[in-house]
C-alpha cells in the first residue's frame, strides 16, 4: 500500500511503525474471509482491510478520529484471525492498537460511552472491586431486561447478564510451592495470578499449581504483580496499560534475580498475548525495554510449557472433549497443537468444532461494549461446539469460558483443569455437578 506521510510525521516512532505496517498491505482481501465482524455484518469497513483504509486516512491526514472511524474500530474484536490469514505479514495487531490510542487522545465519546468504559477500567483489573461489583450484580440482575431496551444502557444490561449467579469462594492466596520431595525438580516458574480470573474461577490457577508441583516444578507467585493491562490496553488507555506492564516487569525481574525462572506461566491466553508483547509495548522506555523483552521471552501459556515436560500418555477415559481454541491463543500466540495434544495424551477424545478460527465474541470487554455482535458470534460458536456432541468443552481463556458458558448447559472448563484431573488431581468442580 502506498503511503504519503511527511518527514515530520515519521519523526514520531509510533507513526513510523504504523507507516511500515500499512506499506505491507497489498489489498488482497484474504483477511475478509476470516474476520468475524465482516462475516457477520458484511460491511467492508468492518473488515481488517476496511479498517486499514480508515486508519491510513486518519493518520496520514493527521486528523482526530471521527464517529465513523470510532464505530468501525470499536467493532474490531482484536481476535487477530486476519494476521493468521494474511500472506503479506501485516502486523494488524499493533496498527489497531495505535489507532485505539489515537482515538482515545483525539475523540470525545458520548457521555454514557465514556462512563461505561471508565467503569470497566476502574473495576475489572482490580480483584477486590470486581468481586464487590459481581456481588451487587446479583441484586441488579432482574433489571437487565429494562437496561437492554435503552441503547445507551445496554452495556450495563450485558454486564448483569454475564455476571455469574453465584461466585466461587474467594481463593486463598498461595505462596511459593515446592514440588514433592520424591519428585526430581524439573524447573522453577512464576504464575500470573491475574485479576478477573481468580474472582470468576480460582480453581484454574489452583489446578495449575497442583499439577506443576506434582510433576516436579516449583511455582512462585511474585509479590506485587497484578493485572496484565490487556483490558485497558484494548481500550486505548496506553499509560494505564504501561503502568500495569511496568509493575509486572518489576515483580518478575525481582524473582528472576532472586532464584531464576524457567518460565512465567499464564493461564488466561488473553493475558498471555499481552505479556508476550511487553517487549514491544515498552521498547521506547530506556528503563524498561531490556527487562520487558526478557519477561516477554519467558512468558508461556500453561499448555505451551507443559508440552515441554513430556507427560506420560494415559489410557483412554471415554470422555469426549470439544476443544475451543481461544483467538488469543491460536492467532495471538500461535499455540495451536499443544492443548489438543496434551488432552489426547491424557486420555480424552478431542473434537474440534467447525469454524474454529472464528471468535466466540468475548474479546475482553467486547461482549459488554458490543453485545449485539457478540451475541451473534456466541450463538454461532455454541452451535458449532454442540455439533461435536461433547460431554465437556475445554478452553484456555476465562473470557471465552464465561462467554460460551452463558450460552450452553454443557460444562465449560479450562484445559489445565482436565489435565490436572487426569494426572492425579481433583475432578473439576463443574464436572462434579454434571
Amino acid at each position: 500500500m502506498q503511503t504519503n506521510f511527511t518527514a515530520e510525521q515519521l519523526a514520531d516512532p509510533h507513526v513510523a511503525e504504523a507507516e511500515q505496517i500499512l506499506r505491507k498491505c497489498v489489498h488482497c482481501g484474504f483477511c475478509t474471509a476470516t474476520c468475524p465482524t465482516y462475516v457477520t455484518l458484511g460491511n467492508e469497513l468492518d473488515s481488517p482491510r476496511g479498517r486499514i483504509y480508515l486508519i491510513k486516512d486518519m493518520l496520514e491526514n493527521g486528523r482526530p478520529a471521527d464517529e465513523q472511524i470510532v464505530r468501525h474500530i470499536d467493532r474490531c474484536l482484536s481476535c487477530l484471525a486476519c494476521m493468521t490469514t494474511c500472506p503479506s505479514g501485516v502486523d494488524y495487531m499493533h496498527l489497531v492498537d495505535h489507532a485505539r490510542i489515537h482515538i482515545e487522545k483525539t475523540y470525545r465519546r458520548p457521555f454514557m460511552n465514556r462512563l461505561t468504559r471508565g467503569v470497566l477500567a476502574m473495576v475489572l483489573p482490580y480483584p477486590a472491586r470486581f468481586r464487590f461489583a459481581l456481588t451487587l450484580a446479583r441484586i441488579g440482575r432482574p433489571f437487565a431486561g429494562l437496561l437492554n431496551r435503552v441503547p445507551q444502557l445496554k452495556p450495563f444490561g450485558a454486564m448483569l447478564e454475564l455476571a455469574p449467579r453465584a461466585l466461587p469462594a474467594k481463593a486463598t492466596s498461595f505462596a511459593a510451592t515446592a514440588p514433592a520431595a520424591s519428585e526430581p525438580k524439573r524447573g522453577r516458574v512464576a504464575i500470573l495470578a491475574g485479576c478477573a480470573q481468580p474472582v470468576l474461577d480460582p480453581g484454574i490457577n489452583e489446578a495449575t499449581v497442583r499439577l506443576l508441583t506434582r510433576i516436579g516444578v516449583e511455582v512462585v507467585v511474585p509479590e506485587g504483580e497484578g493485572c496484565c493491562g490487556a483490558l485497558v490496553h484494548h481500550m486505548g488507555r496506553e499509560e494505564q496499560a504501561l503502568d500495569f506492564a511496568r509493575r509486572n516487569v518489576d515483580a518478575w525481574t525481582r524473582e528472576i534475580e532472586r532464584g531464576g525462572l524457567d518460565a512465567i506461566i499464564i493461564t488466561a491466553s488473553g493475558c498471555g498475548t499481552t505479556i508476550k508483547d511487553y517487549g514491544h509495548m515498552l521498547r521506547l522506555d530506556p528503563a524498561y525495554a531490556e527487562k520487558a523483552a526478557r519477561v516477554s521471552a519467558l512468558a508461556k501459556d500453561v499448555t505451551e510449557y507443559l508440552s515441554t515436560l513430556e507427560l506420560p500418555r494415559l489410557e483412554a477415559k471415554g470422555m469426549v472433549v470439544a476443544y475451543h481454541s481461544a483467538c488469543s491463543l491460536q492467532h495471538g500466540q500461535r499455540v495451536t497443537m499443544a492443548p489438543k495434544t496434551l488432552l489426547a495424551n491424557a486420555g480424552f477424545t478431542v473434537r474440534e468444532p467447525a469454524e474454529g478460527h472464528l471468535c466466540c465474541g468475548s474479546a475482553g470487554t467486547y461482549n459488554i461494549l458490543q453485545s449485539e455482535i457478540s451475541e451473534k458470534l456466541k450463538a454461532r460458536k455454541v452451535k458449532n461446539l454442540a455439533a461435536t456432541k461433547p460431554q465437556v468443552i475445554a478452553a484456555g481463556n476465562i473470557g471465552c469460558m464465561t462467554q460460551i458458558g452463558s450460552g450452553t448447559e454443557l460444562p465449560v472448563v479450562h484445559t489445565v483443569e482436565l489435565l490436572d484431573w487426569a494426572y492425579g488431581g481433583e475432578r473439576p468442580r463443574k464436572l462434579a455437578k454434571s
